[in-house]
């Protein structure tokens, strides 16, 4: 089947100006970088002022969801102008022969628009949960629901990632042909990835409550010491 989604936009505040090809047009990287990451950097300007906070999210096709309390400064001043959305994955350090050239393995997305609050409820439940299982999958239809006094004290926000663009970097140092030459200097790559630890139950939790397999499943153990 053809991918019918068009390629990210190339609007002036998603055109790479330095090292351009590392850019990177494919929707479908947008995804991965998205469903990869953990936290997202929220920037917004908060009375006047730029402010850029980390926060959970999720991502349903072409829609970031968001969400905080209905009391948080910084939600409801992405609702009064254009935000960003910043999410990179380090994936090694890049060790040159000179200062100048040392660096990191990279996968980055940033996004741009206007969030818009989500009020029917239905599509408020659906966000939350979308926003849970990209952190926790699995974990949304195992809990109890958000209830009514909770959605009210929620914010939800969705924004769309029409205009977003993406960097990528890989390989080894770029150094210089005299540096090369001259040698004498290590140089290469120290890869960097995120591991799950064994689980850690709550003090308060009653006995024989095991450890879900979706859990065990993220830290690639069959059980967990100590139960």
């Amino acid at each position: 089947m053809t991918n019918s989604r068009p390629p990210l936009s190339t609007t002036p505040r998603t055109t790479l100006t330095r090292s351009k090809e590392r850019g990177r047009t494919d929707r479908a990287e947008l995804d991965a970088v998205l469903d990869a990451g953990l936290v997202c950097h929220l920037g917004v300007l908060l009375g006047g002022s730029p402010v850029v906070l980390p926060t959970v999210y999720g991502r349903d096709g072409d829609t970031l969801y968001l969400h905080g309390s209905t009391g948080a400064g910084n939600l409801r001043a992405a609702l009064t102008g254009d935000i960003s959305i910043a999410v990179t994955l380090v994936d090694g350090i890049v060790y040159a022969r000179s200062a100048m050239h040392f660096s990191a393995n990279f996968r980055s997305a940033v996004v741009r628009g206007r969030a818009v609050e989500l009020i029917d409820p239905d599509e408020r439940m659906h966000a939350l949960r979308v926003i849970v299982e990209h952190s926790a999958p699995g974990a949304w239809d195992r809990v109890r629901q958000p209830n009514k006094k909770e959605m009210a004290a929620t914010m939800v926000l969705a924004l769309d990632l029409t205009e977003a663009s993406v960097k990528v970097r890989t390989g080894g140092p770029k150094d210089d042909a005299a540096d090369i030459e001259t040698g004498g200097v290590w140089a290469g790559v120290l890869p960097l990835r995120q591991v799950w630890d064994a689980p850690i139950s709550s003090d308060d939790l009653e006995p024989g409550i095991e450890v879900p397999q979706e859990v065990l499943d993220r830290t690639d153990m069959v059980s967990v010491p100590g139960r």
